[in-house]
């Protein structure tokens, strides 16, 4: 998220008085400031726990116990809670809730009839997961403490999910069906006769009024996009046009134009066993992380080339950037530990110790 550090005309004025050699020492306190009220959330498939890492010097600040497999973690926007994605391969129903406060688990949320949740993602104060088991996508509300909506997509291992910020198109990619599903939602006027009522009289010069006391209504609709069997991790552009998605069995990478809602064009990585796949917040690159090879691959997103394989490990799954595109952090799952990775020199810097088999990360700001 962009983060406006002089945005009012009056403070502008004023700054403008100040030496420039003060401005850029508070800017530097300013970002330095931000990086420290971030936690690094980092979930252990072995261990069954979730670890706040603090990103400035990589100690562990606090575990917490969840769920017999845990893949995805997310926060809530204020940094008081996290929620835990229980997947079993699509066979569990379970997300646990974590107080990032008191440094404790709290009641899980059952999540039938949606199983194997999976994908997470926190947007108008409720979280929006996948649901694999039941090929679906739903909505749970915390404040409610009930599931509240949810959607079918019809296709195989509905796996990863994205929210845009006016909560109105979800994307999720459909691994064993090699699809990209586009959820709109729209609103729905009403109009026509009621169901079963005669068919109206085509000669009327207007349509009949809606049946008393029908509303408008939101509904939402489905575009599928074929992409590569194995179509797992993906991201979207940060001025949402694009859509990138990394084929696991083909190694490619898939590009779908959002507005037109189609496949423009794919790119040959060679990430053969590629599981997540995150923009940088500039979105000048793209990075992908590979279950069977060792490297995370860097792709110039204006070139469409890649440019780079950093030797990271193996079996190497979630991907967190940080905010200012300096670092990503890589749960190597095969190797038992977080990697991180220089994005300026292109070289894996140092590794944290957050417990056997890290997958999902995910930010949390510190709460004030």
């Amino acid at each position: 998220m962009t983060q406006k550090l002089f945005g009012h005309p009056a403070q502008n004025r004023m700054q403008s008085c100040i030496p420039f050699s003060l401005l850029l020492l508070g800017l530097v306190l300013q970002v330095s400031g931000q990086a420290q009220q971030r936690i690094l959330l980092a979930l252990s498939k072995s261990d069954h726990t979730l670890a706040m890492v603090d990103p400035a010097n990589f100690t562990v600040i606090a575990k917490m116990p969840v769920g017999q497999d845990p893949h995805e973690v997310i926060a809530s926007s204020d940094g008081k809670l996290a929620f835990v994605s229980i997947y079993g391969g699509g066979s569990l129903h379970e997300l646990d809730v974590l107080d990032l406060v008191a440094h404790k688990a709290l009641p899980s949320v059952d999540t039938r009839p949606l199983f194997g949740p999976h994908g997470l993602t926190y947007a108008g104060g409720k979280v929006w997961f996948s649901a694999e088991g039941s090929k679906a996508v739903g909505r749970y509300d915390p404040a409610a403490n009930k599931v509240d909506w949810s959607m079918g997509t019809g296709q195989n291992r509905t796996h990863m999910i994205y929210v845009t910020d006016d909560l109105k198109k979800i994307y999720t990619t459909n691994v064993s069906s090699g699809t990209v599903s586009i959820l709109e939602s729209t609103l729905v006027q009403p109009g026509g006769p009621p169901p079963g009522a005669p068919p109206a009289n085509p000669s009327a010069s207007t349509p009949p009024p809606p049946p008393p006391g029908m509303q408008p209504h939101w509904d939402w609709t489905q575009t599928v996009v074929a992409v590569g069997r194995g179509s797992e991790g993906f991201d979207v552009t940060p001025d949402g046009k694009q859509l990138w998605t990394a084929a696991s069995d083909d190694g490619n990478v898939y590009m779908v134009d959002l507005v037109a809602k189609k496949l423009i064009g794919k790119i040959d990585a060679k990430a053969q066993g590629a599981n997540r796949l995150e923009f940088t917040p500039d979105g000048k690159r793209a990075l992908i992380s590979s279950l069977r090879q060792g490297d995370l691959i860097v792709i110039d997103v204006a070139n469409q080339a890649v440019i780079k394989r950093i030797p990271i490990g193996h079996g190497a799954a979630g991907i967190l950037v940080d905010p200012d595109g300096s670092r990503a952090f890589v749960g190597c799952t095969g190797d038992n530990y977080v990697a991180v990775v220089d994005l300026n020199s292109m070289q894996m810097v140092n590794k944290i110790n957050v417990g056997g088999g890290p997958d999902g990360l995910a930010w949390a700001v510190k709460p004030q």
